[in-house]
């Protein structure tokens, strides 16, 4: 269940109107919700008021924006490096969900230019919604996509997609399962017959349940291209994909150097989306 939302609002982007697409859900609307805005550490006093005073305000536009429930949100300005804190905040408010910002850098060059989403994403172990600064406009999530296939993240997902929808009036999942194509056939040609997956047939059995419209898909190729251009083709509004924590316990506070440089279907999706993407964790 989602209970606490950690929104992390820089003042700019879409996370403000993901946030306002969000509350249209019945699930989310129970939830608390933290508006956080993090300041900068400044070289001067005089800095660092200007900075504070102009953290001070856009917390509070983002808050007015919004138009939350006051007993539902909490807002929230803190000094220090973004990456950092969001982590922190996620922590010591103990949020089921981060929603963040995301430039969409690639790998070495998410390293290179410091990019937020991408360390928090490596560094937590929390679901996150990154929503693409200025690529896509927000819709409402009545067409949710689901990545699919034997791990428990995947699970998760499909859990996490089911308690979404099942509140949404003709709301829709699509159910992916990518499997590797070795046949030297046109990219534009390859595909399974997903009426006999049996990873998507358990899947569509669990959704159908709760009487939400499944729609199957068995692209062959690789996984994160034919994801992301299944979502364009198809107006997908909203990703979900599973996103195990592979790193060794003694290595938590480094990157996986693997995912930043792009060799994760996750970090594919990351960058490539043309719709927000909720990344759950589970560890492994």
């Amino acid at each position: 269940m989602i209970e606490k939302i950690l929104l992390a609002d820089s003042g700019a982007g879409n996370t403000e109107a993901m946030m306002k697409v969000l509350m249209e859900i019945p699930l989310i609307q129970r939830a608390t919700i933290t508006v956080l805005h993090v300041v900068p550490s400044q070289v001067s006093a005089e800095d660092m008021t200007a900075k504070w005073e102009l953290g001070g305000r856009t917390l509070a536009e983002a808050i007015n924006t919004l138009n939350l429930d006051p007993t539902h949100v909490t807002a929230m300005l803190r000094e220090g490096d973004p990456k950092d804190v969001v982590v922190n905040v996620a922590n010591e408010t103990d949020a089921d969900l981060i929603i963040m910002g995301s430039r969409g850098l690639k790998g070495l060059k998410a390293i290179l230019d410091n990019s937020v989403s991408q360390y928090v994403f490596q560094l937590s172990s929390r679901p996150m919604l990154l929503v693409k600064d200025d690529l896509y406009s927000i819709r409402p999530v009545k067409r949710v996509m689901i990545a699919m296939d034997k791990s428990d993240s995947a699970q998760e997902g499909l859990k996490l997609g089911i308690n979404l929808l099942r509140d949404v009036s003709d709301s829709e999942l699509l159910l992916v399962h990518s499997v590797s194509n070795l046949k030297s056939r046109p990219f534009d040609e390859t595909e399974s017959d997903p009426k006999q997956d049996p990873v998507l047939i358990q899947a569509a059995a669990e959704a159908k349940r709760y009487g939400i419209k499944t729609v199957l898909a068995a692209p062959e190729g690789k996984a994160g291209r034919r994801m992301c251009q299944l979502a364009e083709d198809k107006n997908v509004d909203l990703i979900i994909l599973g996103s195990p924590d592979r790193r060794p316990s003694i290595a938590k506070g480094l990157p996986d150097l693997d995912r930043l440089l792009g060799e994760s279907l996750s970090d594919y999706v990351r960058v490539y989306t043309p719709c927000p993407v909720l990344l759950t964790r589970l560890s492994a």
